[in-house]
C-alpha cells in the first residue's frame, strides 16, 4: 500500500510502545488490590501436577495453561506478585505479535498505528497486571492468527503445524479459544486457499483439543451454559443485549463514553470498508472474527448466574484497533493540506481517551489500594498465619488468605469455592476428616459491596457462642472456637456466618449464603435418612 513507512521507524515505534507499555505494568504492579480470582490459580496449584489436572480438567473446568503457570510460580516458592509479572510479561510479548499479524493484514502504517491503539486501551493495561489468563489469551489467539496467516501464504507442513501448536496453546488457555478456531476455519473455507493442506492440519487440532473441549463442558455445565433450549433458568441473549455488549466491548477496547464511542465505530466502518476495497482477505478475517461470537452468543443460553464480559473478546482486539487504524491512516491520506494533522489529532487524541477511560473504569489500577486497607490486609494474614492450622476449612479464594499462606505454608489447603454449591459440597466431602475450624472473611471494602468503607460496622465481641470474630480495619475473620468435624456442621455454621454478612450488607454475603443452602440442600439429597439422623 501507497505510503508506507519505513521498517526501521516501524520497529522503532513498535519498541517504544513497548518499553511504555512496560515501564506502565511494572510501576503499577501492585497497584490494583488482589483478588480472589487471581488467587484461585494459586490456590489450586500448591497441589501436586497430578492434582492440578484432575481439579482444573475433572472439577472445575476450562482452560488449564494458566492454572499450569500458577502451579510453577506456586512451586518455584513466588506468590501473587510472581504471578502478575507473568501477565505483564505476556501483555509485553503480544505487543510485537500484533504489529506483526497487522503489518500482514493492512501494512506498517496501520499496523503501527494499530499497536499504539492496542497498547493504551484498559483491556490490554488491566489485564497486563490483572493476574488471571487473558493477557496470555490476547498473545496465544494473536500468535495463532499469525502463523495462520503465514501457513495460508507460504503452505508447507511446517507452517502448518506452527500454527497448530499455536492455536493449541489460545485453546487451552480460555474456553473462547474454541471460537478463535472456529474463525480460522471460516477464514480459510472463505478463502479457499490451501484447502487440501489446512484440512488434516484442522482435523488434527480438533482431536489433539480433545481434552480442552471436555474440560469446556464441564466448565458449561458447572454454570448451566450451553445452547438450545435447557432447564434451570437458563435463557438466550437477545439481539439487542447483544448488541449491546458488544458495544460495551468497544468501549473497553477504546473509550466507553457514547461520544467518543459513535465517532470511533464510525472510524472502524470506514476502515473497514476501506479494507474491503483494498485488502479483501483482511477484510474477511476481520468479519468473522467479530461474526462468530456474535452468532454464538446468539444461539447459547447461559444461568442466571453467568453472563459474557467484555475481556472475554480480548483475541478480538487487534482487529478491532486495526480497523479504527485503517480508518485513521485513511483521514491521513486524504487529498486536502490539514489531512495529515487531523489524522494525528484523532489518533492522539482516542489514545488519551483510552488511557482516561482505564482510569475512570478502574481508578485503583492508577492510585492504587488505600493504604490503611493494604496495612490491614497484611495484619490481617500475618494473624490467620500465626493461628492456622492444616485442617482448617477456609471459604472462597481470599487474597487474604493467600497472604497467611505466604507467610506460613502450615496455612489449610482445603478451601470451600462460593459461587458453586456443586463444587463446594465435592471440596468438604473430599477434605481430610474430622474437618477442622470452619474460617470465613468478610471485606467490607469491596466495591460490589451496598456501601464500601474501611471499617467494619461490627462492635466484638461477636458472634456469641461457637464462633469468634477478629477485625482488621475492613477485614472480618470469623472463626469456629471448635472444629467443624462434618460437612453438615460446617454449612450450618456457614449458614450463621452468612446471615451475618447480610446484615452487614456485604454484597457477596447474598451469593454466598444461596450457595451455602443448595450445598446443604444437596448434601441432605444424597444421604440416607437413617444415616443422616444418626450423624447429627
Amino acid at each position: 500500500m501507497r505510503d508506507e513507512i519505513e521498517p526501521r521507524l516501524f520497529w522503532a515505534g513498535t519498541t517504544l510502545v513497548m518499553v511504555a507499555v512496560a515501564a506502565f505494568l511494572l510501576v503499577q504492579l501492585s497497584a490494583w488490590p488482589p483478588h480472589e480470582d487471581e488467587t484461585l490459580a494459586l490456590f489450586v496449584g500448591r497441589g501436586s501436577l497430578a492434582e492440578l489436572l484432575d481439579t482444573v480438567l475433572g472439577q472445575r473446568g476450562g482452560a488449564p495453561l494458566h492454572f499450569l503457570f500458577a502451579w510453577l510460580v506456586a512451586h518455584l516458592g513466588g506468590g501473587l506478585t510472581c504471578l502478575r509479572l507473568l501477565s505483564a510479561l505476556f501483555a509485553v510479548a503480544s505487543i510485537p505479535v500484533v504489529a506483526l499479524l497487522a503489518a500482514r493484514l493492512a501494512g506498517r502504517t496501520i499496523a503501527l498505528a494499530t499497536t499504539a491503539l492496542v497498547a493504551g486501551s484498559w483491556i490490554l493495561l488491566f489485564h497486563g497486571i490483572y493476574a488471571r489468563m487473558y493477557s496470555l489469551f490476547l498473545l496465544t489467539s494473536a500468535l495463532s492468527y499469525l502463523a495462520l496467516l503465514i501457513a495460508v501464504d507460504r503452505g508447507g507442513r511446517r507452517q502448518w503445524i506452527i500454527w497448530g501448536v499455536a492455536v493449541l496453546a489460545a485453546v487451552a488457555t480460555h474456553p473462547y479459544g474454541a471460537l478463535v478456531l472456529a474463525s480460522q476455519g471460516c477464514y480459510v473455507l472463505l478463502r479457499r486457499t490451501r484447502l487440501r493442506e489446512s484440512v488434516p492440519a484442522f482435523a488434527a487440532v480438533g482431536l489433539a483439543g480433545i481434552p480442552f473441549w471436555y474440560t469446556d463442558l464441564v466448565l458449561a455445565g458447572r454454570f448451566d451454559v450451553g445452547v438450545g433450549v435447557g432447564a434451570g433458568g437458563a435463557r438466550r441473549a437477545s439481539p439487542f443485549s447483544v448488541l449491546r455488549y458488544l458495544a460495551d466491548v468497544a468501549g473497553d477496547f477504546t473509550a466507553g463514553w457514547r461520544p467518543v464511542l459513535v465517532l470511533v465505530l464510525v472510524m472502524a466502518g470506514w476502515g473497514l470498508w476501506r479494507l474491503a476495497r483494498t485488502r479483501p482477505a483482511t477484510a474477511m478475517l476481520v468479519g468473522v472474527v467479530f461474526a462468530l461470537p456474535t452468532l454464538a452468543l446468539l444461539l447459547a443460553r447461559f444461568g442466571e448466574s453467568t453472563s459474557p464480559e467484555s475481556r472475554h473478546l480480548i483475541f478480538a482486539l487487534p482487529f478491532f484497533a486495526l480497523i479504527v487504524a485503517a480508518g485513521i491512516v485513511e483521514l491521513a491520506r486524504r487529498r486536502f493540506p490539514a489531512a495529515p494533522m487531523l489524522a494525528a489529532m484523532a489518533l492522539a487524541g482516542l489514545l488519551s481517551a483510552e488511557i482516561a477511560w482505564a482510569r475512570d473504569k478502574t481508578p485503583p489500577l492508577f492510585s492504587g489500594d488505600p493504604q490503611a486497607r493494604v496495612q490491614a490486609r497484611e495484619a490481617a494474614s500475618a494473624w490467620l498465619a500465626s493461628v492456622s492450622a492444616s485442617n482448617d476449612v477456609l471459604f472462597g479464594y481470599e487474597p487474604v488468605y493467600l497472604g497467611a499462606w505466604e507467610r506460613s505454608r502450615n496455612v489449610s489447603r482445603t478451601v470451600v469455592p462460593r459461587a458453586d454449591a456443586r463444587l463446594a459440597l465435592e471440596v468438604l466431602r473430599k477434605a481430610p476428616r474430622p474437618l477442622g475450624r470452619g474460617v470465613w472473611l468478610f471485606d467490607a471494602a469491596e466495591n460490589n459491596n451496598f456501601a464500601p468503607m474501611l471499617t467494619i460496622p461490627l462492635r466484638l465481641p461477636w458472634p456469641e457462642g461457637e464462633f469468634e470474630g477478629r477485625i482488621f480495619g475492613p477485614y472480618l475473620i470469623i472463626r469456629t472456637k471448635e472444629p467443624s468435624v462434618t460437612p453438615r456442621k460446617y454449612l450450618e455454621q456457614a449458614s450463621q456466618v452468612m446471615i451475618l454478612g447480610k446484615s452487614l450488607l456485604i454484597g457477596d454475603a447474598d451469593v454466598n449464603f444461596v450457595t451455602v443452602r443448595r450445598a446443604a440442600y444437596r448434601l441432605e439429597r444424597s444421604v440416607p435418612r437413617s444415616f443422616s439422623s444418626s450423624s447429627r
